[in-house]
């Protein structure tokens, strides 16, 4: 068994794009509900296939309030996404307030076992409620 250096284990090219959505029909600001609704798109620019294990989300508020989400994979899938592929899948956050935000990460898993995670970039959750 060899001992190998990190610099030898290839991990795909995972880029994550984020759109997000106010649901203003799910929603009721006078009981401090709000819903929102986000799209990602998970992009292999590599060419090594991974499989999605496991998320895991930070959703913050704008009262600072902080949930944590951790599970396995993603609306009840571990996508395997080969090289040049791309998945995408919607879900949803309820906050109590009209403005948050959410980061997170991806771990994932080569062909060959290697395991790695991919961050999923802070993005923001924003109603068309003003705050004063």
């Amino acid at each position: 068994m060899s001992n190998r250096d990190m610099s030898d284990i290839l991990i795909p090219e995972i880029k994550i794009a984020v759109e997000t959505e106010y649901l203003i029909d799910q929603s009721a600001p006078d009981q401090n509900h709000y819903v929102f609704a986000y799209t990602i798109t998970i992009e292999n620019n590599g060419n090594i296939p991974a499989k999605l294990l496991r998320r895991h989300w930070i959703i913050t508020d704008a009262n600072n309030k902080i949930q944590e989400v951790k599970g396995e994979g993603v609306i009840g899938l571990q996508p395997h996404i080969s090289p040049n592929q791309v998945f995408t899948y919607s879900s949803g956050a309820i906050l109590e307030t009209p403005l948050g935000c959410m980061q997170g990460s991806y771990e994932m898993v080569t062909d060959e076992g290697n395991e790695f995670t991919s961050p999923i970039p802070l993005f923001r959750l924003t109603s068309n409620i003003v705050m004063h």
